[in-house]
């Protein structure tokens, strides 16, 4: 697993801008049959407790190497659980994982509720640095944009004067599946007060694949999300970041 990091920048830079032997039991008790049961042998009969007991130890120590990999992943990237901020998307379904973005340095606001299904509108243009053309879509809606172009201030600035809720800014190095940038402000007057994430390269292209492939303009949406009360968390990160 990549090392994460993280890392501090004012602008939606370009894509080359990286700145940055112990007996257990006897060989007829129980602990040796349910072990012979995950590889059964000549003589081996498993009757359906031993086999659910089987399935039931692989599914909870498949449950526990997940929660593993995550905290590890956390403990390695200097960044705690209340240090981002998640969403899960209800559809399209092959996108349907919980996300996670790291919320704006020293601009933006913070969310002041839940929203069970919102959606996530593309912005048009993608970069939103000009003016936004799909304002009947963006009203009310959280908004997905790329690095790049112009500043991130300028680009919340861009998507709260459409309307929008709050904003999701996709690095626009779309190999980049560890690498959160703290977004600051970049000295101007401007300072929009909705949310503003940063959302890691691969997470924005699998997100924006999944509706073009579906012809859709918009996901839909649960932001923000509680992951520590969220038992089955492990098992519904996006899989092209956790390995």
């Amino acid at each position: 697993m990549p090392t994460s990091v993280r890392l501090t920048a004012v602008s939606g830079g370009g894509r080359g801008d990286r700145h940055e032997g112990q007996e257990v039991g006897s060989s007829s008790g129980p602990v040796h049959k349910f072990l012979a049961c995950q590889h059964p042998g000549p003589g081996v009969t498993c009757n359906a407790n031993v086999d659910t007991m089987v399935k039931y130890g692989r599914t909870t120590a498949w449950g526990f190497l997940l929660w593993g990999v995550f905290m590890h992943f956390q403990l390695l990237s200097g960044l705690g659980l209340n240090e981002l901020l998640y969403f899960r998307v209800m559809s399209p379904e092959d996108i349907g994982y919980v996300f996670s973005a790291a919320p704006a340095k020293d601009f933006g606001g913070a969310f002041t509720s839940s929203y069970n299904e919102i959606l996530l509108v593309l912005a048009d243009p993608i970069d939103g640095c000009e003016p936004l053309m799909n304002k009947d879509l963006i009203q009310g809606q959280v908004i997905l944009l790329e690095r790049g172009g112009c500043s991130f201030v300028h680009k919340a600035q861009q998507v709260e004067e459409a309307g929008g809720k709050a904003v999701l800014i996709a690095d626009n190095v779309v190999e980049n599946d560890n690498l959160y940038l703290d977004m600051v402000a970049d000295g101007s007057t401007a300072m929009p007060s909705i949310p503003a994430l940063f959302l890691l390269g691969r997470d924005g292209l699998m997100i924006r694949r999944s509706l073009q492939r579906h012809a859709l303009p918009w996901a839909v949406i649960s932001i923000p999300v509680n992951v520590s009360s969220l038992g089955s968390f492990p098992l519904n990160q996006p899989p092209w970041t956790l390995w």
